[in-house]
C-alpha cells in the first residue's frame, strides 16, 4: 500500500495539474485525468523510469447517464517491471472526443474501436474509427444505459428467401414484471371458484 502511495505521489509530481485525482482501490491506483491531458499522461506512465507501465491491458467505456459529462474511458495498464497495475480515467460526453492512444500503444487502436461501436465514444486522431462487432447499418449503441433491452432489429434465416432477413422486434407478449421483496408471499392473484391451486 505504501508502494502505491509514493507512486501515486510520483505521477502526481511527474504530471502536475493533469491529474485531478487519485485513489487506491483493492491495491490498484486509479488516477482521473483531464481528456486535453491524456497523451501526455500515457506517454510519462510509459516512459518514466519509476512507473513503466508498458502494457496496455484493455481501455473500456462506462456510462453514466445522468451525468453531463456521461462516460469515463478507462485505461489499464501493467507494469511487470514493478509488478503494478494502474487505472487512467478520462471523462467526456458524446460529443467530445477523447485524443487516441494508438500513436503511444498500439494496442488502443483495437479497444477504442470497440469503445466507439458499444458505447459512440469518439477518438480524435484515430486511424480509422470504425464499427467494430455490431452488424452493417446496426443503429444505436448497445452497452449504453439508454438502448432498449430488446434492441431495434431482429436477424433470422428466411427459408423461403433463401438468405438471411433484417426485421423490426416483435414481441409476442409485454415484459413482465417480477416483485422480488418478498419470497414468501405469493402474487395477488384472484381465484375464480371451481379453480385449481
Amino acid at each position: 500500500m505504501a508502494a502505491l502511495e509514493d507512486l501515486a505521489a510520483h505521477i502526481k509530481t511527474g504530471l502536475g495539474e493533469g491529474v485531478r485525482d487519485t485513489h487506491i482501490t483493492f491495491d490498484e491506483l486509479t488516477i482521473t485525468v483531464e481528456a486535453a491531458n491524456i497523451l501526455s499522461a500515457l506517454t510519462f506512465l510509459r516512459d518514466d523510469p519509476g512507473c513503466e507501465f508498458k502494457i496496455l491491458i484493455d481501455i473500456c467505456g462506462v456510462d453514466y447517464p445522468n451525468r453531463p459529462r456521461r462516460f469515463d474511458v478507462v485505461y489499464h495498464f501493467l507494469s511487470v517491471s514493478r509488478n503494478a497495475r494502474i487505472r487512467v480515467k478520462v471523462e467526456t460526453d458524446e460529443t467530445t472526443p477523447v485524443p487516441s492512444a494508438s500513436s503511444v500503444f498500439l494496442a488502443a487502436n483495437w479497444f477504442e474501436r470497440e469503445a466507439f461501436d458499444m458505447y459512440g465514444i469518439l477518438f480524435s486522431g484515430h486511424p480509422d474509427l470504425r464499427r467494430i462487432l455490431t452488424d452493417y447499418g446496426f443503429t444505436g449503441y448497445p452497452l449504453r444505459k439508454d438502448f432498449p433491452l430488446t434492441g431495434y432489429v431482429e436477424v433470422r434465416y428466411d427459408d423461403e428467401q433463401k438468405r438471411v432477413v433484417y426485421e423490426p422486434v416483435k414481441l409476442v407478449q409485454e415484459f413482465r414484471d417480477f416483485d422480488f421483496l418478498s419470497p414468501w408471499e405469493g402474487a395477488p392473484y384472484i381465484m375464480n371458484p371451481g379453480d385449481k391451486k
